[in-house]
């Protein structure tokens, strides 16, 4: 090997050697500036804008919220929701596809409540697949803001006044919170505070049911003056579904009242088969659809297939133990029309309320829209083939 080569060799090890030796300088200064920063500012906690952030928040673990801290209140919600894409409003083991499973979840996301078993929850109503409601009303717990107290409110345990006590605030936007996470078809309408043993289902001193139907060849006024047979208290077994699962044994409901009359009232003289009507019934409760079979029983007089004999009939449950088979009247027309409470007073966002009502009126311009388009097209048949006169 030439003197040439073994010099060049020494030169490369000597090089080797110094890059060996600042790595290791350069090493030590890395560990003498991490030892010396302060925790909140080490490297693995610091954001590209300067910010901290914890390391359990980085590896995606967020600390728990911590409900106890928290007072909870005692409140009753008011919603709205258009049911026509839902399985009903309770929530069901075969299907997540309910109002309350949206309610839930939206409840759960804006941490109102810690879990539904510990929410104290009730509802007024449990409409059926389809069923639409523009008063629903529940009772829950949720979340508050009023570490001074007040209607409904519970103070955490263990609370020291000295530092937890605070002036009298504005309680949280539960209207505004649940509405910003909930599907557009489900509104959250007021709120209000109230006793905690306040109950949705046990405390409302009435609940009130529509029923929409265009008249076409029925004959109305009949169907009006059957309705009153309905008032009073009856055993309505043959006029629901049996719901013996749920534990429903007594059958007798009060109905304060039932009519038949037309949407708008200028329509009272009218024979146009495209007006639309409503069966209004108003009663203390109802069993599992009540309202639809009623209305199927109304639908078959109004056609003349039935003589309006035959709900005092239905209703003699000595002389006819056994329902007769009939269908029920379709799902989508029905609304729960109103939940009626004493001394409840209602607390409105009206911020709120004009969102809804804007949402409300783009979605009847859009549906009054198309059915005044598929009207055309009917007077149109009608007219070119002489029909339907």
């Amino acid at each position: 090997m030439s003197a040439d080569v073994m010099q060049r060799i020494k030169q490369l090890e000597d090089e080797l050697e110094k890059l060996r030796s600042q790595l290791k300088e350069n090493a030590g200064e890395d560990m003498g500036m991490t030892s010396c920063s302060p925790p909140s500012e080490s490297p693995d906690r610091m954001m590209s804008d300067g910010n901290t952030r914890s390391s359990k928040k980085k590896s995606g673990k967020e600390r728990p919220f911590d409900f106890g801290s928290h007072p909870h209140r005692h409140v009753a919600l008011k919603l709205a929701y258009l049911g026509w894409a839902y399985q009903g409003f309770a929530v069901q083991e075969n299907t997540d596809n309910t109002v309350e499973a949206r309610l839930f979840e939206a409840l759960l996301k804006t941490r109102l409540i810690q879990e539904r078993q510990s929410s104290n929850y009730h509802r007024c109503g449990r409409t059926d697949k389809g069923v639409s409601a523009f008063s629903q009303v529940i009772t829950i717990d949720l979340r508050s803001s009023q570490f001074c107290g007040g209607l409904g409110v519970t103070l955490p345990e263990n609370l020291d006044l000295g530092t937890k006590s605070k002036t009298s605030t504005s309680e949280l936007p539960y209207v505004k919170m649940l509405n910003r996470v909930l599907p557009q078809d489900i509104r959250i309408l007021d709120w209000a505070p109230v006793e905690q043993g306040f109950s949705a289902r046990f405390d409302c001193q009435s609940r009130t049911y529509r029923y929409y139907f265009p008249r076409g060849s029925l004959d109305v006024e009949l169907m009006a003056n059957a309705a009153k047979r309905y008032e009073g208290t009856h055993d309505f077994r043959n006029l629901c579904k049996m719901d013996v699962g749920n534990g429903v044994l007594q059958f007798e409901r009060t109905i304060l009242s039932a009519s038949v009359r037309p949407l708008q009232p200028q329509q009272v003289s009218s024979t146009e088969q495209y007006d639309l009507f409503v069966f209004e019934i108003k009663g203390l409760a109802f069993l599992y659809h009540q309202v639809r079979c009623m209305m199927a029983v109304l639908l078959l007089i109004g056609q003349k297939l039935e003589a309006p004999e035959i709900i005092d009939q239905l209703l003699d449950v000595e002389n006819n133990p056994r329902k007769p088979q009939y269908s029920m009247a379709v799902d989508y027309p029905l609304v729960l029309y109103d939940c009626h409470f004493e001394g409840v007073t209602w607390q409105q966002e009206m911020e709120e309320l004009n969102h809804v009502l804007s949402s409300l009126q783009r979605h009847w311009t859009q549906s009054a829209v198309k059915a005044h388009v598929l009207l055309g097209m009917i007077r149109g048949l009608e007219e070119k083939g002489n029909l339907g006169r």
